[in-house]
């Protein structure tokens, strides 16, 4: 009889992180390769440092430069890690895209191009592994990356708050219909993170400072804070948990 640490192993198993290339995907990619799993990055990005993090490691990764935003990304990736590692287990959906205008002023380009790969992409990677797996009769892990705009309206960022709210939403939808076939789908919602997308924010003293008056823990998060939340929802320690979403947010929610 297995030991409970032994549960959240990834031993033997292949994990596909999108965004991969820096910030939260890449701490993703490197903290579930720690757990035991080889890894496909998908990125258009350079993924070298996480690729060679990974084989520091003993395991092995799979470059995937693909746009996750195109229709047929998702069919191309799929297939990709099952030519290469014969099998695929856990998706990470991470890619995201922040466009920031007034509500008056946001065009349908910075609406329709956000939708598309913070959301549509996430929808038809997760619906293309899901039905492998179901095909297989095989369970699967399915993270997705929400946000605290999956709780919250913010400011200047209304598509990317539109994406995250749904995407919470089909997490929820999605593990209703699923989760009879051994497939788990959850969510992780970090708080502010120190990433590119926030950059504009730590940059500005006031909107920094508020930030941090709000965030009980008195920081910003760091990608590997992501790390234990992510490789518990992949793992078979979380094998009842379905349509959840966890914040990782220092106590922001919470005030």
């Amino acid at each position: 009889m297995s030991g409970i640490l032994d549960r959240f192993s990834l031993a033997g198993q292949v994990a596909v992180v999108t965004g991969a290339s820096r910030g939260l995907g890449a701490a993703i990619a490197v903290a579930l390769a720690e757990a035991g799993a080889d890894v496909a990055l998908v990125a258009r990005g350079d993924v070298s440092a996480a690729e060679q993090a990974i084989a520091a490691l003993g395991r092995r990764s799979l470059r995937l430069a693909e746009d996750v935003g195109a229709p047929d990304a998702a069919a191309r990736i799929h297939d990709a890690v099952l030519k290469d590692f014969g099998r695929a287990d856990i998706l990470v959906n991470n890619a995201g895209i922040i466009r920031r205008a007034s509500v008056l002023e946001f065009s349908e380009t910075d609406w329709d191009d956000v939708l598309n790969v913070n959301l549509s992409a996430a929808f038809r990677l997760s619906q293309r592994f899901a039905a492998g797996w179901v095909r297989a009769g095989q369970p699967g892990k399915i993270v997705n990356i929400a946000s605290m705009l999956s709780f919250q309206g913010g400011v200047r960022v209304v598509s990317y708050t539109a994406a995250k709210s749904a995407l919470a939403g089909i997490t929820r939808a999605m593990a209703n219909e699923l989760a009879a076939h051994r497939i788990n789908i959850n969510a992780v919602a970090p708080g502010y993170m120190a990433t590119d997308n926030t950059e504009a924010l730590r940059a500005d003293p006031a909107r920094n400072r508020a930030i941090l008056d709000r965030i009980p823990a008195g920081r910003w998060g760091e990608p590997g804070d992501l790390a234990g939340a992510v490789v518990f929802l992949a793992s078979s320690a979380s094998d009842y948990l379905h349509g959840h979403v966890l914040a990782v947010d220092g106590g922001w929610l919470a005030r």
